[in-house]
């Protein structure tokens, strides 16, 4: 792997690593909706999210699963083009029970107000494409399996 993909992958992870909010992008009937989440990370390192069933984005997901999870770092000058930024394509998946509870409040403490809220569930984004752009002109498809890799080796640095 050329050392510019390296370094993208790296820079990429780390983006989502050091994230508390992105941008879901969600579809029901060909209309387009964006809302702002606070993702965590599950153990396998795939984006996990604590939504309300109340919410739209959340109605769009129980409609059409698929989505896109758009996360942004912060510029290198006053040109918003040298942000790097990383979209990711997914397919949502709603949990059943409560088990990333302390995972997800690990990330996010202030969501113990209302974590356990009867409307509000957690949802694992399975990742199915990746799009890296590291600022302007910089931009690049990463492979799954090599985002994947490097997100656990950061979120367990002690086992690589």
């Amino acid at each position: 792997m050329a050392a510019n993909q390296e370094q993208r992958l790296a820079d990429a992870a780390s983006l989502i690593l050091n994230a508390r909010s992105a941008t879901l992008a969600t579809a029901k009937d060909g209309i387009p909706h964006a809302a702002l989440v606070t993702p965590a990370l599950d153990t396998n390192g795939q984006p996990l999210l604590l939504l309300s069933n109340l919410a739209l984005h959340t109605k769009h997901l129980h409609a059409n699963p698929t989505c896109a999870l758009f996360f942004t770092g912060q510029p290198q000058d006053e040109n918003p083009q040298t942000t790097p930024r990383l979209c990711l394509t997914c397919e949502a998946k709603q949990l059943e029970g409560r088990a990333q509870r302390d995972i997800f409040l690990k990330t996010h403490p202030y969501a113990s107000l209302y974590v356990d809220f009867i409307d509000f569930n957690f949802w694992t984004l399975f990742i199915l494409g990746a799009n890296y752009v590291g600022g302007f002109a910089n931009a690049s498809s990463l492979k799954i399996t090599a985002l994947q890799h490097n997100i656990l080796k950061m979120l367990n640095p002690e086992t690589s």
